[in-house]
């Protein structure tokens, strides 16, 4: 039987199948039934500063401009945001309590301050590491792409300078220049690097004309944007590779494997096939590892990242028109 065990930020797991922050890592019970179904370990669901501060917006409208109501500032800093870390620190605890693979806590914050504040209690509620799900949006035209990248490091060295426990980091694919900050990221200090995380995306509907939601949930085909960058940027980062997004079949995990990632975080499969998918992929991923006489998961990972592969130039193709030339109706 081959061994499918891994390291991953500096820890042991028995699998390299990773439970990806979601609803469905919220609860005691449902940890329980993921780490039974072979996870090597669990991301808790995100805690959002944002949602903390939206809860008591109605307040903060009450009180006016806050320059004018430091006081109450200060009663969020300390009061309202500890109450609601409190159910969430509680969480950490008790699934360390109860579970015996690694516990990464996941936190999403708005502004680059508060980081800290939130990593130290994470830490000290027992957290295996910590999980920054990063994104600032692009969107806001008065901050050049510098400004942005900058505040990726800046949140990053708030939080490495705070707490001792591994840190990963969560990005996007939305940089002008994606290969060099996955690079820079990964000799900032943190110990992984996730790629990507997923967004609400706006859809809108021209029946009724308003704006709603478009799927929360990832497709079969959205691998392949991950699977490119791991492929491509395997062997030259400073830190362990996870991808996230797109992973529904057992195949797409070993594909991951073999561009080059330590790990393969799943989510969206979670809601449609339930935590079985997670044995699904271990049971296979060993069988494939025995037909090709693959002891280790070290004895394939990488092979075909575009440093290892034959045919390097396929990662760095942008353009169809030979594929669409080759290309019949029907295929």
């Amino acid at each position: 039987m081959p061994d499918i065990s891994i390291k991953y930020l500096g820890l042991d797991l028995k699998s390299p199948v990773i439970a990806g922050s979601c609803s469905l890592t919220n609860s005691i019970d449902h940890l329980k039934a993921i780490e039974k179904a072979g996870a090597g370990a669990v991301v808790l669901k995100s805690v959002f500063e944002e949602e903390i501060y939206l809860e008591y917006a109605h307040e903060f409208d009450k009180l006016g401009p806050m320059d004018n109501n430091l006081e109450f500032l200060d009663y969020y800093d300390l009061e309202i945001k500890k109450e609601n870390l409190k159910h969430y620190l509680q969480l950490i605890t008790d699934a360390k309590a109860q579970l015996s693979i690694p516990v990464i806590a996941s936190i999403n914050c708005v502004t680059s301050q508060e980081w800290g504040f939130f990593a130290k209690k994470i830490e000290a509620a027992g957290a295996d590491a910590l999980e920054l799900n990063l994104f600032i949006s692009p969107s806001d035209l008065s901050q050049s792409s510098q400004d942005n990248e900058g505040t990726y490091f800046d949140i990053i060295t708030r939080v490495t300078q705070k707490i001792s426990i591994p840190v990963s980091v969560k990005i996007s694919p939305y940089f002008s220049n994606l290969g060099g900050m996955i690079r820079d990221i990964s000799f900032s200090g943190v110990k992984g690097i996730v790629l990507f995380n997923r967004f609400y995306s706006p859809d809108i509907d021209i029946d009724r004309e308003y704006i709603h939601g478009a799927n929360v949930l990832s497709h079969e085909a959205d691998y392949l944007l991950p699977l490119r960058w791991v492929a491509v940027m395997s062997n030259r980062v400073n830190c362990d590779l996870a991808s996230s997004t797109g992973v529904h079949q057992w195949e797409t995990a070993v594909k991951m494997i073999l561009a080059g990632c330590q790990a393969v975080q799943v989510a969206s499969a979670l809601y449609e096939k339930g935590f079985g998918f997670i044995e699904e992929i271990n049971l296979q991923l060993a069988a494939w590892m025995t037909a090709h006489n693959y002891e280790t998961i070290n004895n394939f990972r990488g092979k075909l990242s575009q440093e290892n592969s034959i045919n390097p130039a396929e990662f760095d193709r942008v353009q169809f028109m030979k594929n669409f030339g080759e290309y019949k109706s029907g295929q």
